[in-house]
């Protein structure tokens, strides 16, 4: 029988325990050996501080942690502890760290050493400020001295928005919050561009290079102070109830797809009687030509079509490396050939498929022009659609002129930069930016969101994704245990709920099979549910929907159907405004009621 883990995660791995400390009015969690949630009043002022150690794929290495000594007074608090982390080819760093918090601020002191030599793609603190300030007042002094006056962005920045960083400083709730970093030059990047609903302040500019080697015996001393000073801040007041508020219509339902991969077409014609039960308005076939995909693939992928009456669209990888029209012929003679009858294609470079942080040369790669216009040529008469396979970070990078398109696409993943549960939730609160973002570079255009699961299908950051064995919650991973738990039903109703405002076409929550899939080897998984319901309800008028804590639940509804998502570890209460439903939710539960 499974364990509550398992229901709930789809996995019995743990989570890292958090431990809570308080100095006065002032908390923070300590997870990992990291500060989360940093809390005047329990209210968050600075998301995390993290020290960290990226190999060369951007993977994030896990610290073992020793000796970790809590001294606590009528002042505040101080923790230390060691830490060890090695590399993948066993490059080993120690240090040292200090925390030490008062009613007015925190420090966090590191000094690492290398042990042997250590490849890393970064090698110190990031500071999280978290999305809510978007538009807030923000002072920034650099290095020189000078201050620059402006504000956490709106719409997310593509590049960094600030450079040459010393201290942040901002306001909340009457109260200045300083953050001062010291021991090396640091910037800013927008973490919403990944689904993450912070800001990331982070050490050692992408402009320099990377990976880069940390000779043995190197030594590093870096150190993040957070201050505190003018009024207090007003502690949130508990409620016994969550309440949900219908509201007014905006727009209608967006129609629900299924990726299917060549990879998984067997797989997924094997429970062809369960893609009937789902019913998705949409069918994303998807083709890598850059891998060598072809015709077999394509008859394979066009089997599973003619079980359906969906809107088919071809999902194709190019290589882009020679003529367009003689690389898009032939994928469409395949089509052709394998009798599949097309509503849509969209096209995607392979150069494209890696991202190009800052500082980093673009790829050789034809410009969007011309291959959206081989693109018509070659599939004359049916929908053309562009943008990104991968996520809304690429799409902000590199622009598709939009005005060539039927409509545009990209994906999103909330396992890019942290793995644990809260993080996972948390990205829920960037989906709103990302929409918006979204349609200030789009406009009106038809817009299709997804492939977008909890587990990572394709790495612009790295070579790989990462392995999972031990079924645990690791960044850029292809296979994330909570697919299989409530966790994934909830964290999906939330995130269809989070892109209310996208004015969405259609929105694509995974695949029917493998590790992407609402089925899992033993039948239905709780998503499948959730997604069986969003297609049931695909078209009809939409109502937006009001919660009085949008972090622990969600709601989507039409006139006269409700979904409702509680995206917390605990039971919580939920009361629709309105109407007598007072539904009590268990553990990561989804709901469907009527109202």
């Amino acid at each position: 029988m499974s364990t509550r883990a398992e229901i709930l995660c789809g996995t019995a791995v743990p989570e890292p325990p958090v431990l809570r400390f308080a100095a006065g009015p002032l908390s923070f969690d300590l997870v990992g050996g990291n500060v989360g949630a940093v809390r005047i009043g329990g209210v968050e002022i600075v998301r995390g501080i993290q020290y960290l150690v990226r190999d060369h794929d951007w993977g994030t290495l896990s610290p073992a942690i020793a000796d970790l000594v809590v001294m606590q007074d009528t002042i505040g608090v101080t923790l230390t502890y060691n830490a060890t982390v090695r590399d993948p080819d066993g490059g080993t760093l120690t240090y040292a760290a200090t925390i030490a918090a008062t009613e007015s601020g925190l420090d966090f002191t590191v000094e690492a050493r290398a042990e042997s030599d250590i490849t890393t793609n970064r090698l110190g603190f990031c500071v999280l400020h978290p999305a809510h300030l978007a538009g807030a007042p923000l002072s920034v002094e650099h290095g020189d001295g000078s201050v620059e006056h402006a504000a956490f962005p709106e719409l997310i920045a593509p590049w960094q928005p600030f450079t040459d960083i010393r201290a942040l400083i901002h306001q909340q709730h009457g109260a200045t919050i300083a953050c001062r970093l010291d021991g090396d030059v640091f910037e800013m990047e927008d973490q919403r561009n990944w689904s993450d609903a912070s800001y990331k302040t982070y050490v050692r500019p992408l402009a320099r290079p990377w990976p880069y080697r940390v000779p043995a015996g190197s030594v590093d001393r870096q150190s993040v102070r957070l201050s505190i000073e003018g009024a207090a801040i007003v502690t949130p007041r508990a409620e016994a109830a969550i309440t949900i508020t219908p509201g007014d219509g905006v727009g209608a339902m967006p129609r629900i797809g299924l990726v299917v991969s060549a990879a998984e077409a067997a797989a997924t014609l094997a429970a062809i009687d369960a893609l009937a039960t789902i019913a998705p308005q949409d069918l994303l076939l998807s083709l890598r030509v850059d891998r060598g995909e072809g015709a077999a693939e394509m008859a394979a992928l066009a089997r599973v079509a003619a079980h359906t009456n969906a809107r088919i669209t071809l999902e194709c990888v190019i290589a882009a490396s020679g003529d367009l029209d003689e690389e898009l012929g032939a994928v469409a003679r395949h089509v052709a050939t394998a009798g599949l009858a097309l509503d849509g294609i969209a096209v995607f470079p392979a150069p494209d498929l890696q991202s190009t942080p800052p500082g980093s040369a673009w790829p050789s790669c034809p410009p969007f022009e011309a291959i959206y216009a081989a693109a018509r040529r070659v599939f004359p008469g049916i929908a053309l659609g562009g943008g990104m396979f991968s996520y809304f970070t690429e799409l902000n990078r590199k622009r598709p002129p939009v005005e060539l398109l039927d409509f545009v696409t990209h994906a999103t993943c909330p396992i890019v930069h942290a793995a644990d549960d809260r993080s996972v939730m948390q990205t829920l609160e960037a989906i709103p930016h990302i929409v918006h973002s979204a349609r200030a570079i789009i406009g009106a255009a038809p817009y299709r969101l997804g492939p977008s699961t909890i587990g990572m299908r394709q790495n612009p950051y790295g070579s790989r994704t990462m392995d999972n064995p031990d079924r645990g919650r690791v960044p850029m991973a292809s296979v994330d245990p909570r697919q299989d738990g409530r966790f994934a039903a909830a964290w999906a109703l939330g995130y269809v709920a989070a892109s209310e405002a996208g004015g969405l076409e259609t929105l694509t929550p995974g695949a029917l099979t493998g590790p992407f899939g609402i089925l899992g080897p033993d039948g239905e998984r709780p998503v499948f549910d959730v997604v069986r319901h969003l297609a049931t309800l695909a078209g009809a008028p939409r109502r937006g929907c009001g919660s009085s804590a949008p972090d622990q639940a969600r709601a989507v509804a039409t006139d006269d159907i409700m979904l409702l998502a509680n995206l917390t570890p605990e039971p919580r209460i939920v009361q629709v405004e309105g109407t007598p439903h007072r539904v009590e939710l268990d553990a990561y539960e989804t709901r469907r009621i009527e109202i």
